[in-house]
């Protein structure tokens, strides 16, 4: 009854308004409602961990904008997507149908991914992809409403045939997990290697999540490459550089590999990482300002040290605080937001970079070796790396 006559209140109080001519515009009311940020991340199984870094970094960058955005207020909501991409679109879904979020943001998962883009092409509904490197995200299936704060699978790889051939490497193996990730990081590889004069004598491969190297360590070893280059991650990625120094191949054929070869894995690597040259967009020992700030902040905020994961979560939110700032919190105004989205220029932890025509970041890679379990930079490989965006067009 309360609950009837508080409405009808309300009701009479508008028609009021209205006759007096004080009715307060579609728009207005909307600006005082919150913006509405929905998280699909992972927050279970195995990249538990990264999904928790992208949302720490993710909030503590609008909490730095004094928790709003474009001066309203925000009501987060979040779906575990458990990194299952049969749950992607029914769980996309229930963010932008049932939540009516205005942005998305996520995932980890590059399968999760592809649900994800299936939702967001078809809502329209703003989606920010904070770690999945698929190539089609921002290549053949890219959207006006899609943007990515991360990289694509083939972008740290693309760095590496400069360094290799400058090394003297001029004969290469190519080793990785037959999936999609592995796939496209062997395209930014085979790519710049070719086309820097290097020959690729054999591409070596076992299924996903599959560990057991020994046979393929074995044929390496015969076939005696001036190096090897990797992808690999986790778990696997620690077990694979402890097996080639256990196969005697350390010290004597150079590996090499995409930075996630080394992200996470040096305490249980051990000391059979070091040595390991690999190409990334960011390393926790980066040693400028920006950087070291960032990371006292974040481990003062989360009593954790901040990685790779929570960079790119914190971009993700410096990315949407420019549009956001831009358009005044309007984000129903989407091709002001998109144009000064795409006009960002993103002053990250991992240095300035800015949006590709096909809305996935212009970034530096760097290069780094590991020692004493830290991944320490020792140059740039590649200065303002982006990546084709074939296939992309966005009009």
């Amino acid at each position: 009854m309360t609950t009837r006559r508080l409405v009808l209140t309300q009701s009479a109080a508008l028609v009021g308004a209205a006759s007096a001519g004080l009715l307060v515009p579609q728009w207005a009311r909307a600006q005082n409602s919150k913006l509405r940020v929905g998280f699909m991340l992972p927050y279970t199984g195995t990249f538990a961990q990264l999904g928790v870094a992208i949302e720490n970094g993710f909030r503590m960058a609008i909490d730095e904008q004094g928790g709003k955005l474009g001066g309203r207020e925000i009501e987060y909501f979040k779906v575990d997507d458990e990194s299952e991409p049969s749950k992607g679109v029914e769980n996309a879904s229930k963010l932008v149908q049932r939540d009516k979020v205005d942005v998305l943001v996520g995932t980890v998962h590059s399968g999760v991914q592809m649900g994800i883009q299936k939702v967001a092409r078809e809502s329209g509904v703003l989606s920010l992809i904070p770690n999945a490197g698929v190539h089609a995200a921002t290549r053949g299936l890219c959207a006006p409403n899609v943007f990515r704060t991360s990289f694509t699978n083939s972008q740290p790889t693309l760095a590496l045939g400069d360094v290799l051939m400058k090394k003297g490497h001029k004969k290469a193996v190519w080793i990785t997990w037959k999936y999609a990730a592995g796939d496209e990081a062997f395209e930014g590889f085979r790519d710049s290697y070719t086309k820097a004069g290097g020959t690729i004598i054999k591409e070596l491969g076992l299924p996903f999540p599959n560990v057991e190297f020994q046979a393929l360590l074995t044929e390496i070893a015969a076939l005696k490459p001036d190096a090897v280059v990797c992808f690999f991650a986790g778990g696997g990625a620690a077990k694979f550089i402890k097996d080639y120094a256990a196969a005697g191949l350390k010290g004597k054929i150079p590996l090499y590999g995409s930075g996630f070869l080394t992200e996470g894995v040096l305490d249980a690597a051990g000391p059979a990482a070091d040595g390991i040259i690999t190409t990334m967009h960011y390393s926790d020992s980066l040693d400028t300002p920006r950087n070291k700030a960032f990371r006292l902040a974040y481990a003062k905020t989360f009593r954790l040290q901040p990685d790779v994961y929570a960079v790119q979560g914190y971009d993700t939110g410096l990315l949407l605080v420019q549009g956001a700032n831009a358009v005044k919190g309007d984000l129903a105004n989407k091709k002001a937001l998109y144009a000064a989205m795409e006009g960002a220029v993103i002053d990250s932890p991992r240095g300035k970079w800015t949006m590709s025509k096909a809305h996935n970041p212009v970034q530096d890679m760097y290069l780094r070796v590991v020692e004493n379990k830290e991944n320490k930079v020792i140059g740039v490989a590649a200065k303002a790396l982006a990546d084709s965006g074939a296939g992309c067009k966005l009009g």
